[in-house]
């Protein structure tokens, strides 16, 4: 089950801040084993629900603190009446402080505690406690082997904070990682579990805050937002007398030979969107098909760079990109744009030109890259970005002066000031063809409707986004132009176009 809930906070957290904020609430008097005993009922709680027929559980610990959560959950399980193992991954002796108390009292309790070895049996609900958010550097041996053992088993999974070997920091698989069915994490929602593999890892997410208050937050700089309705930007309503010189001029261009289907995608998504009128400039080729498609739209039939120069100065807001080619035709149009004293959207073979070095980024622009883009406008390898999305993403906007919406799982949005956005919604039939050219056209149409570039990206992936996971129900076989009603939908519902 996807991790979907919009009832989560919309704060994340690095693992470090995480911690501090632990030892913070035990400065101020919580103890140590309190706080560990209260996240062990919220995950025995959400593992009940989760799993209400449930009477077997086998506890994989290590020798952390949450090992010492997964000793409690046992004494609670077999205090239930349900059959329970614990099989010690490490050696318990090595235990200390809070985790060494609940490794007694799990035994006090009468909770059977044996050592894993790659034959032990794995049976009815497995319990991750292996890890945790300290891991650094990849899993070692015998974790690495527990964690194949968990994933081979076919069983129900549950892991304590963090699917062990998941960073909780980056999302990054570090080389293995649990794929749990329900994960419980604990005090402030981490930012790793919501891009990168975390969607292949984290399963159903259930929060609890440990009863930590408010305060223990305030001077705690969040390193991440959480994209949900309720925390959306919204455009305004439009009055009664609203005609379309009101929500901008959008002027798309793309779509060298070969390419018009992009640009027309994009097209059809900006009109879609709100914008209040759309034009576009692309190989004369492509102008019946896309007037036929959608002729609501201006298209330019244009064969050089000087027949540009009357549509960008009515325009208010360039997109760039979709389609557009690294030849000869590509590149001197996109000259001409980046030349435009325009707010920009800048996606595909336009960003494959600035990374190339053919042409600069020009101010107030928002780039819209992919993996492999990225790794290009960074001078690294896509395992590189990857391995670190939310940093390659800021880096990506401090570099370049610009919004950056670094997609793929878990999207992020970047903007030069620091702030950082997620987005965890989606749904993997999206791995299709022409998605980004709807989100360009979609970014667009709302930066012409006045708003800013941040929070238009963030609004517009939100909607890219959910547009997908409604449409993914279907299963296989999304089409791109499926997400652009959907989009349109989606946009009225969160912000009616009347008040």
């Amino acid at each position: 089950m996807p991790h979907t809930k919009d009832h989560l906070p919309d704060a994340l957290y690095r693992a470090a801040q995480v911690r501090d904020i632990d030892a913070r609430l035990i400065a101020a008097g919580t103890p140590g084993l309190e706080l560990m005993h209260r996240a062990t009922r919220a995950t025995w709680r959400a593992l009940v629900r989760r799993w209400p027929a449930a009477n077997e559980l086998t506890v994989l610990a290590g020798h952390g603190n949450n090992a010492g959560d997964g000793y409690l959950v046992a004494a609670l399980a077999h205090r239930a009446g349900w059959h329970v193992r614990v099989l010690a991954v490490g050696d318990p002796q090595r235990l200390q402080g809070d985790a060494a108390q609940a490794h007694g009292q799990a035994l006090a309790e009468g909770v059977a505690v044996q050592g894993w070895n790659a034959q032990s049996e794995l049976r009815g609900v497995i319990l991750d406690a292996l890890l945790g958010t300290g891991l650094s550097g990849e899993v070692r041996e015998p974790y690495a082997s527990a964690i194949r053992g968990i994933n081979a088993s076919g069983l129900p999974v549950a892991a304590v904070d963090v699917p062990s070997g998941l960073c909780a920091d980056t999302g990054c698989v570090s080389g293995v990682a649990v794929r749990a069915d329900l994960c419980v994490t604990f005090i402030g929602l981490k930012l790793g579990l919501f891009t990168g593999d975390a969607a292949d890892h984290v399963g159903e997410l259930a929060f609890n805050d440990l009863q930590a208050p408010a305060e223990t937050f305030c001077d705690i700089p969040v390193a991440a937002r959480r994209l949900d309705a309720a925390n959306l930007p919204r455009p305004a309503p439009r009055a009664a007398t609203a005609h379309k010189g009101r929500f901008g001029h959008v002027l798309l261009i793309g779509g060298d030979l070969g390419f018009g289907g992009a640009i027309v995608l994009s097209t059809e998504s900006a009109l879609r969107s709100g914008a209040g009128m759309v034009s576009l400039a692309t190989r004369a080729e492509h102008v019946s098909a896309v007037l036929a498609r959608v002729p609501e739209a201006m298209a330019l039939g244009a064969s050089s760079a000087n027949q540009l120069m009357g549509l960008l100065e009515k325009a208010s807001v360039l997109v760039a990109g979709p389609g557009l080619g690294q030849a000869g035709w590509g590149r001197s149009l996109l000259s001409a744009a980046a030349n435009a004293p325009l707010p920009q959207v800048w996606d595909a073979d336009a960003l494959n030109q600035l990374a190339a070095g053919w042409v600069s980024l020009p101010k107030d622009c928002v780039i819209t890259p992919h993996p492999g883009e990225a790794a290009r406008l960074l001078g690294v390898s896509t395992a590189q970005v990857q391995a670190d999305r939310p940093a390659a993403a800021l880096a990506l906007s401090k570099k370049y002066a610009a919004v950056t919406v670094l997609k793929g799982a878990g999207s992020l949005i970047a903007h030069p000031d620091g702030r950082l956005a997620v987005c965890h919604q989606g749904h993997p039939a999206m791995a299709t063809a022409g998605l980004g050219d709807v989100l360009a056209g979609l970014l667009g149409a709302l930066m012409a409707q006045g708003m800013d570039s941040f929070a238009a990206a963030c609004l517009a992936v939100w909607l890219h986004a959910n547009a997908g996971l409604q449409q993914g129900k279907f299963g296989r076989g999304l089409a791109a132009s499926d997400l652009i009603p959907a989009i349109r939908q989606l946009l009225e519902e969160h912000a009616p176009c009347l008040k």
